[in-house]
């Protein structure tokens, strides 16, 4: 029996918790095959599938390197950024965030924290834009299907970025952008399942401790789940992307040499990016229907800093100029890189 002192609002609310997005999306794509083309609909599900054989080594080792380094407590090695000068966080700050396999929304408390005892905006905001670009998941499959180069240019890019965002609020935090940034009440639930992380040392043999065991354990399982149903989500995609959209299109829009191809990318990746892994098969079919390889570096780059739940980490913490800014920088940094990645790989 439905409870009618519910606010309906709070019910619905519920619901959305309960769906989820990767899943709703691929019976979507399914349907729309259906309805629409059903003859296309074996051929969508061949790819996928083939896609996600081809990719099960590469998924199963980043899914164990993820769970090693959640399990040794290798995110204690954050604290480390946020001590010394300014300069030095600023720059450990972008090193972590681009190379460690924590997103912004996974150590909100952490940060949180830092910023309540004063630890500068600018080497935090490092690692903020840093984060969400790059771990070492991420990096094996972005290497696994758009080559190493690429890899190691978005690896590179999103250090710059962190670098470049974390120098312009250094040298602007007597702006009005960026004076007073916390909100009164910072919200730190979190957006990814937040944990409390381990303290002290990492413990690179964790095998010997129960609970370490557990994390690992919990980890891989977790993160497996994740992975596989993003990428089946992006290989049926990638799928209708190569069925119907005139590569011509792609190659007229976000083709060609010059910034233009490399800006759109930026504007285009930053509303329209699901997630960093689905990200990488989308890039690939694009690549190969034309899009400017700039472009396609600028895209990640944007998308990644922009996606949900790594903008909702900012949000959750500082006010709406400061997110502001964070997009900006953002943008900014992902058209510079993706001019740098255009230059070396055009």
């Amino acid at each position: 029996m439905t409870d009618l002192s519910t606010p309906p609002s709070r019910s619905l609310r519920s619901l959305r918790g309960r769906i989820d997005g990767a899943l709703a999306a691929m019976v979507v794509v399914v349907l729309a095959l259906v309805i629409l083309d059903p003859a296309q609909l074996g051929d969508t599900i061949r790819f996928a599938a083939a896609a996600l054989i081809r990719t099960a080594p590469v998924i199963l080792f980043a899914v164990l390197a993820i769970g090693y380094m959640k399990a040794s407590g290798a995110e204690t090695l954050l604290s480390k950024a946020f001590t010394g000068r300014e300069g030095r966080m600023i720059l450990m700050a972008a090193l972590l965030g681009g190379l460690s396999p924590f997103c912004s929304c996974q150590v909100i408390p952490f940060v949180a924290a830092m910023l309540a005892l004063g630890v500068p905006l600018s080497a935090v905001m490092a690692f903020w834009l840093a984060s969400p670009i790059m771990d070492p998941g991420m990096f094996i499959v972005t290497a696994g299907t758009l080559g190493l180069p690429f890899a190691i240019g978005k690896t590179l890019g999103a250090v710059a970025l962190g670098l470049f965002g974390g120098t312009v609020t250094m040298l602007m935090r007597r702006s009005p952008v960026f004076a007073d940034p916390l909100r009164a009440k910072p919200q730190v639930g979190g957006c990814c399942g937040v944990k409390k992380p381990y303290e002290g040392r990492p413990v690179w043999a964790f095998w010997s401790a129960p609970d370490r065991r557990e994390t690992f354990r919990s980890s891989i399982m977790e993160n497996a789940v994740f992975l596989l149903k993003w990428l089946t989500l992006a290989y049926l995609l990638e799928s209708v992307m190569l069925t119907y959209v005139p590569s011509a299109w792609v190659a007229g829009v976000l083709g060609g040499e010059g910034a233009w191809p490399i800006l759109l990318g930026a504007l285009v990746g930053m509303p329209a990016y699901l997630n960093g892994y689905a990200a990488v098969p989308l890039v690939d079919a694009l690549l190969a229907q034309g899009m400017a390889p700039g472009a396609a570096m600028s895209f990640v780059i944007a998308g990644g800093v922009s996606s949900i739940p790594a903008a909702v980490a900012v949000w959750a913490l500082v006010k709406p100029r400061v997110f502001a800014a964070y997009l900006g920088l953002a943008v900014t940094g992902a058209v510079m890189a993706g001019l740098a990645w255009q230059l070396v790989a055009g």
